[in-house]
């Protein structure tokens, strides 16, 4: 139950920063160009009431009931089945932004040539533009952003429209006036099959309503301009909703994104994502949906922690928890550090022999990492390649 408002506090959907547009006090999220959903409502509900109502007239003129019911009633299927896909108004996977950097302790003042530098004038800190994870042993670079003020995670991107970062982001489709993320892709999948499969539907019987006129062809689509028009219609409709589905089987197939696949061009290259083909469809459609990270009807102030948020590289969002970047873990309300998902899950073993021969090295001096003299508990050691220390092809080794 949400704690009573005081005369100063606000829904943080009234004081967040991004270019939402939301309804229902924050219950359904859209981008600012949600306008366009009406548009694309009446392209895919007009010809579906179109061809519901001649079936309906076929039906009232008692053609042939058993064809004409039936007929009818799938059309209807369909229709609702487009409708009833719940991927609009739902928040595609916005990561809580910073409303401050994360802290470095080198100064701004101290020369630097590993890398590209962010500074930010405000708080007077400096911080690596990328940092580099190992996925499945693929060196994935992760981007600071600068509205955000945070290291995004992988496959996560800024929305230029909607001005927030997306878990797993896609794309956004201006069609539906919304981003597409890791929280909504599958109904997207759904929305976007079951279109398709509406649009083949109303073309296939709209062609057999013509065809069983008596009759030759020409004077049976004079007679049925309606069933003529549909065709025409889901003819072409066909080519876009059509070809955008095979598009993501593609993706899915290959665990990519759209935004990926135009960018890294994976064809190419080796997908550090990839799992194979079973095992990428079941990570869209038999994966639990992570819940939002953000909840927009919370009663917060303008400097609540609540709309501050915060999020590690590698996904792991926190609220008013305590987040430690260097080692992007987070501590839990037992006062010990957590470590995130995909540190845990990684192989340790293979790095003891060249932990061993590294171990009486000491790295040089990162801002963004313990130093190696300064054990912490519970966390992981990390060691720098010193091999290449300059540049974006730093790499960090977790043991």
């Amino acid at each position: 139950m949400d704690p009573s408002p005081t005369t100063k506090s606000k829904r943080l959907y009234q004081l967040w920063k991004g270019n939402n547009k939301f309804l229902c006090g924050g219950r359904a999220v859209f981008g600012p160009d949600a306008g366009s959903l009406f548009l694309t409502t009446f392209l895919i509900g007009g010809p579906a009431t179109a061809f519901c109502i001649k079936m309906l007239l076929l039906l009232v003129r008692k053609d042939d009931p058993c064809y004409d019911i039936p007929v009818l009633v799938g059309g209807l299927v369909l229709a609702i089945m487009v409708g009833k896909v719940k991927f609009v108004g739902r928040d595609p996977g916005i990561i809580p932004r910073n409303c401050q950097p994360p802290e470095s302790d080198e100064s701004v003042g101290i020369p630097s040539q590993s890398m590209e530098w962010v500074n930010n004038k405000i708080t007077d800190v400096k911080l690596p533009r990328t940092k580099d994870l190992i996925v499945n042993g693929h060196s994935i670079k992760v981007k600071f952003c600068d509205t955000c003020l945070l290291y995004r995670p992988p496959r996560a991107s800024h929305c230029s429209i909607c001005n927030n970062c997306i878990q797993k982001f896609d794309h956004h489709c201006p069609w539906v006036g919304q981003c597409i993320g890791r929280r909504n892709y599958p109904y997207f999948i759904g929305f976007i099959t079951s279109s398709t499969t509406l649009c083949i539907y109303v073309f296939a019987f709209s062609w057999f309503n013509v065809l069983r006129q008596h009759g030759t062809l020409w004077s049976a689509m004079s007679n049925d301009v309606l069933s003529v028009v549909l065709i025409a219609y889901c003819f072409i409709a066909f080519w876009f909703v059509g070809g955008l589905t095979l598009f993501h089987v593609y993706l899915i197939s290959t665990n990519q994104t759209t935004y990926e696949n135009f960018r890294y061009r994976y064809d190419k290259k080796e997908n550090p994502f990839n799992r194979g083909i079973i095992k990428n469809f079941k990570q869209v459609f038999l994966s639990k949906i992570p819940v939002s990270a953000i909840n927009f009807r919370e009663w917060v102030t303008e400097d609540d922690d609540s709309i501050k948020g915060g999020s590690d590289i590698n996904g792991n969002f926190v609220g008013k928890g305590k987040f430690d970047i260097e080692m992007g873990g987070k501590f839990g309300k037992d006062g010990a550090m957590h470590l995130p998902s995909i540190l845990q899950n990684l192989d340790y073993g293979s790095l003891d022999d060249n932990l061993k021969k590294k171990g009486e090295e000491k790295p040089a001096f990162d801002p963004f990492l313990f130093p190696a003299d300064q054990e912490q508990p519970n966390s992981p050691q990390i060691f720098i390649d010193k091999s290449n220390p300059v540049g974006d092809n730093r790499k960090q080794q977790l043991s």
